[in-house]
């Protein structure tokens, strides 16, 4: 079968397709023929290397960790999805390989995927599930409360303010000068150019959602009497040490996570898309082979919605 995969640390163009063994599928699992995946922005980072103290050093490594695609094949007994069903889900983040043809997994990393959407496209939405528990049981935003996004045009902006116009906030969104129409159309209440916005400018709020990682105490300092801030992302040491000195220091309390979401999450991420509260929005769509023009987009930044790779040639 087809992969993506690297044999070092390196820029985007250490990227390949290479030919694997298919994966053998264990009691417990199903086997599902994969049609689409996206870059997601903690990849960079494991493939460049900056995070090689976490991760085993073994080489070839793979890439990838959402999916959408079918069930093809389904060991005796296994509860859950029937052969032909069509799914989406995650490989576990400490695995990847995702961008692969075929995927061995276990059925409580998945859940039926919304009815009538395209496969493809729908791999720009299992990160939501990152945005449902941001939202829930980290900030715990409730109706009429002020939200700013942070990256609101990205893979996990784009969500944030879909589902957070959904949840009843009031929504205020960060963006390129380029992408401020889409965030509107998307359901923010306010949009504003990041590039020529001081944070002071914007006001308090309640919970900021952070896809960005810098500036962290600028936006931490935005932060009403009772708000939480949460992040996604890091774009240095610096920001991890100050995150977990807000811990420590200080009510308002940054909080980062890294989720792990499983068949519950993701059902209840198909009766969101089913029920219209959400929709992908993909920026574009790279066939396999072009995994790493993918990686060099997403890193370019200026990025609208998802960058989705279509692994299977249906």
């Amino acid at each position: 079968m087809r992969v993506a995969q690297y044999d070092r640390y390196g820029p985007p163009e250490v990227l390949y397709e290479a030919k694997a063994p298919m994966p053998v599928v264990k009691p417990g699992e199903v086997l599902v023929r994969v049609h689409g995946a996206s870059v997601n922005g903690g990849e960079p980072m494991l493939r460049s290397g900056k995070l090689k103290l976490f991760f085993p050093r073994a080489f070839p490594k793979r890439t990838g960790v959402d999916f959408t695609g079918e069930v093809v094949r389904a060991a005796e007994g296994v509860p859950g999805p029937k052969v032909g069903d069509h799914v989406w889900g995650m490989v576990s983040r400490f695995v990847h390989g995702s961008v692969a043809e075929y995927l061995a997994v276990d059925p409580r990393r998945l859940s039926l995927s919304p009815a009538g959407l395209d496969l493809v496209a729908a791999a720009a939405l299992p990160v939501a599930t990152t945005v449902i528990t941001a939202f829930r049981d980290h900030a715990r935003l409730k109706p009429g409360e002020r939200l700013l996004v942070r990256g609101a045009a990205g893979g996990v902006g784009s969500v944030a303010v879909q589902l957070g116009r959904h949840y009843g906030a009031h929504v205020t969104g960060l963006a390129g000068a380029g992408s401020l129409d889409l965030v509107r159309e998307l359901g923010a209440h306010e949009v504003f150019d990041y590039r020529t916005t001081r944070p002071g400018d914007l006001g308090e709020f309640d919970v900021v959602l952070d896809t960005v990682g810098s500036s962290l105490p600028a936006y931490r300092g935005l932060l009403a009497k009772g708000g939480r801030m949460v992040g996604i992302a890091f774009d240095s040491v610096a920001s991890v040490g100050y995150v977990l000195l807000s811990t420590v220091f200080g009510s308002r309390r940054v909080r980062f996570f890294s989720g792990d979401p499983r068949h519950a999450l993701f059902a209840e991420l198909t009766a969101l898309v089913e029920a219209g509260a959400l929709r992908p929005v993909v920026d574009t769509v790279h066939d396999l082979a072009d995994i790493s023009v993918a990686h060099r987009a997403l890193e370019r930044g200026g990025v609208r919605g998802k960058h989705v790779i279509r692994v299977s040639r249906v």
